[in-house]
């Protein structure tokens, strides 16, 4: 398989730095030979441009929208990075920065396919605008504005409107959200598969019914998108917004390669991993396991 890796050093979606270090620091432990030796045909793209934006001017757009203009400019030259991977008959792996990035790494996957879905596996849902969010971070946007919600300039990245029907968006390891998300999520019927249902019916009973719900949607094409603070902080404690009670590093892989295992996947970002938060790399070794293993499973 031919795989491009390409780098989002963004930290603006979370206002919080360290995590835009996080491209550079994974491929200084070995992210491309952890890739390669499974055999594929793997790109290094390098990192995409993020203007320098002071502080001072990060709600010059409004003040629940941090960092707007970067964001958007930044997301829009991902789309296209994204779109001309998969034209290229590539498999674009998209490594954060935070998970502002998947606004425009899903709009370049909505180009390229019009029966497509996408799996979100992170504890919040990421599904607010500006009138719910209680940040302004526009990480918490970018779910939400993929399903045409919230600012226009969100919502229009790249190509006019929304990108992905919500009947096809499938939140997995919820564990965090915000009371207008929940009204979100009700009002569009969106398929959430939270952690208190993970521990009821398994890990397994999630995967098969998004199979399921994929087949029975006729949706071809996946963007998985995967924030690392999905897993348990005790596995992964080198990223912002940490949740208790997450997946563990098993349930975790069986979810993943389930989804691999239909083939539909045909891009992924990893985002939100932050190595100034981590303790002596436990994290970074556990992101390196984790493409390591999606490598293998491609």
């Amino acid at each position: 398989m031919k795989i491009n890796i390409i780098g989002v050093p963004l930290h603006y979606g979370c206002d919080r730095l360290g995590v835009e270090k996080a491209p550079n620091h994974l491929r200084k432990l070995g992210l491309l030979n952890r890739i390669r030796k499974h055999g594929h045909k793997t790109y290094d793209i390098g990192n995409l441009y993020v203007p320098d934006v002071p502080e001072s001017d990060k709600f010059k757009k409004g003040y629940n929208l941090k960092y707007l203009d970067a964001i958007v400019e930044v997301n829009n030259n991902l789309a296209e990075i994204v779109y001309d991977s998969l034209q290229g008959d590539a498999f674009p792996i998209i490594i954060g920065g935070d998970h502002a990035l998947g606004l425009g790494s899903a709009s370049g996957v909505g180009m390229s396919f019009d029966d497509f879905g996408i799996i979100w596996l992170d504890a919040h849902g990421d599904i607010n605008t500006t009138e719910t969010s209680p940040s302004g971070n526009i990480h918490g946007m970018a779910l939400g504005a993929l399903m045409g919600k919230g600012d226009k300039e969100l919502v229009d990245t790249y190509s006019p409107g929304n990108k992905v029907n919500p009947e096809n968006v499938f939140l997995v390891g919820t564990r965090s959200l915000d009371e207008g998300e929940k009204r979100f999520v009700e009002e569009e019927n969106i398929s959430v598969y939270s952690m208190a249902l993970i521990k009821e019916q398994g890990i397994k009973f999630v995967a098969d019914d998004i199979i399921k719900k994929l087949r029975e949607r006729r949706i071809r094409n996946i963007h998985f998108s995967i924030d690392v603070d999905s897993l348990d902080p005790s596995v992964a404690p080198g990223t912002g917004t940490r949740v208790d009670d997450g997946l563990s590093l098993d349930q975790f892989k069986l979810f993943v390669e389930s989804m691999l295992a239909t083939h539909l996947v045909k891009s992924l970002d990893l985002v939100e991993y932050n190595p100034d938060l981590d303790i002596e790399n436990q994290t970074g070794e556990v992101v390196l396991d984790i493409l390591d293993f999606i490598s293998e499973k491609l």
